[in-house]
C-alpha cells in the first residue's frame, strides 16, 4: 500500500536542490511486483509522466530500499519502500493560458472544476498547450507550490474525452492528502455513461486491468501485469438498444470504466478505442452518430477537505452534447426525465419492495 504521493519534478539539475517538504513514502504491494522504478511512479503520482519521473531520479530525489542509487530501472518487489525528497518550489515552466474555466469551489487549499470534453489535463507530448492546467494557472493566483513547482497539484485525471468534476490542490500538504484518500477509495466517484446493449442495474465488474500487450494506447483486462479493479453500475435506464448508465469506481485505472464495459461486451457509445463505434446504427439510435466523442461524464465528486476535514460533494450538469442524444433516444413520456433516478427494475416491477431497489 502505497503511504504518500508525489508530484511533478523539475528538470534535472548539476546539484540537488534543498528539500523544503516532507520526504513520501510509498510502499509497494504485490500488484506492483516486477515493475521498473519508474514506471512504478508514474503510476503512484498522478501529473506525472515517465520522463518528468525519469529527471526526478536522476537528479538524486528517489531512494530505493534495496538500491545504494535509485535508476530509473530498478526492479519493484512487494515491500520495497520508495522515499521522494521534493525540492523547493520555483516558477512553473507551463504557460499560463486565458481559457474558458468553470470553477465551482475555490479556496485557499484546492479548486474543484468542470472539466469540459476535448480537454487534456496537462501538458505533454502532443499537447503542450491548451490543457487544463495552462488553463488554472491563468485563473488561480495563490499557488504555493506542488512537487518542487509552483503550480496546480493534479490529483486524478479525466480522460481527453471524458467531461465533468474534478479536485485540484493547490499547495502539498493537499495533494498529499488528496492523493492518500484516492489510495485508500475514500472519494466518491459517480459517473453517467451510455453503452451498447442492455446492462443490468447493480451489475458489478471486477477484473484486473493492465497495459494491452498488442495495442500500447489500449488498456486490457486480458493484460499479464494488471492492477485490481471494480466498478458498478448503481443505476440504469433502458433506451431500447442502449443504456443510461450510473457507474461508480472503487479504484481508478487508467480507462477504467471503458474497458470494464467494453470487456462484458457493452462498450461506451462513441467510444472507437473500446468498440462503441457502430458502422451501421438502427434507425431508432441514429441520435448516437451525433456523439464526437465517448458518451461518459463525470458527474458527482465526494471528498474530506484536508484542512477543515468538512465533507464536500459536487456535481457538474449533463453537458448540451450528451443532454440532446439521450433526450432524443429516450420514449417521448420519459424524455422531460431521462436522467431521473429511475431504474429498470423500478419501471418494470412497480409492486416491488421499495427496499430492493439501490
Amino acid at each position: 500500500m502505497s503511504q504518500g504521493k508525489g508530484t511533478k519534478a523539475p528538470a534535472a539539475q548539476p546539484a540537488m536542490r534543498k528539500a523544503t517538504a516532507q520526504p513520501l513514502e510509498f510502499t509497494a504491494d504485490a500488484d506492483h511486483q516486477g515493475d521498473r522504478l519508474d514506471r512504478f511512479l508514474a503510476g503512484e503520482i498522478p501529473d506525472q509522466s515517465r520522463s518528468q519521473i525519469q529527471r526526478l531520479i536522476e537528479a538524486g530525489h528517489v531512494t530505493h530500499s534495496r538500491f545504494k542509487k535509485a535508476k530509473a530501472n530498478s526492479d519493484i518487489r512487494e515491500g520495497d519502500v520508495i522515499t521522494v525528497e521534493l525540492p523547493a518550489a520555483e516558477p512553473s515552466t507551463v504557460s499560463a493560458e486565458n481559457i474558458p474555466l468553470e470553477i465551482l469551489f475555490d479556496d485557499p487549499d484546492l479548486v474543484v472544476v468542470n472539466k469540459p470534453a476535448g480537454m487534456v489535463v496537462h501538458p505533454a507530448a502532443g499537447n503542450p498547450s491548451g490543457t487544463l492546467v495552462n488553463a488554472l494557472l491563468h485563473h488561480i493566483k495563490d499557488l504555493s507550490g506542488i512537487g518542487g513547482e509552483k503550480r496546480p497539484g493534479i490529483v486524478h485525471r479525466l480522460d481527453k474525452g471524458t467531461s465533468g468534476v474534478m479536485v485540484i490542490a493547490k499547495n502539498d500538504e493537499t495533494h498529499q492528502e488528496l492523493s492518500r484518500q484516492f489510495h485508500d477509495r475514500e472519494v466518491e466517484k459517480e459517473y453517467v455513461a451510455l453503452a451498447w446493449g442492455l446492462v443490468q442495474q447493480r451489475k458489478r465488474i471486477e477484473a484486473a486491468i493492465g497495459r494491452d500487450p498488442k495495442v500500447r494506447i489500449k488498456m486490457s483486462t486480458k493484460a499479464s501485469r494488471a492492477r485490481h479493479a471494480v466498478t458498478r453500475v448503481t443505476w440504469a435506464r433502458d433506451l431500447r438498444g442502449v443504456t443510461l448508465l450510473r457507474v461508480v469506481i472503487a479504484t481508478g485505472r487508467t480507462h477504467q470504466i471503458r474497458v470494464h464495459l467494453s470487456a462484458i461486451g457493452h462498450p461506451i457509445v462513441g467510444d472507437a478505442l473500446y468498440g462503441g463505434v457502430h458502422r451501421r446504427v438502427p434507425h431508432p439510435l441514429r441520435a448516437v452518430t451525433k456523439l464526437t466523442r465517448p458518451f461518459l461524464h463525470a458527474e458527482r465528486l465526494a471528498f474530506t477537505h484536508p484542512r477543515t476535514k468538512e465533507r464536500l460533494e459536487f456535481t457538474a450538469p449533463i453537458p448540451s452534447d450528451l443532454e440532446q442524444v439521450a433526450y432524443e433516444l429516450a420514449p417521448p413520456e420519459i424524455r422531460d426525465t431521462v436522467f431521473a433516478r429511475v431504474s429498470i427494475a423500478e419501471e418494470s416491477h412497480h409492486d416491488e419492495d421499495d427496499e430492493q431497489d439501490e
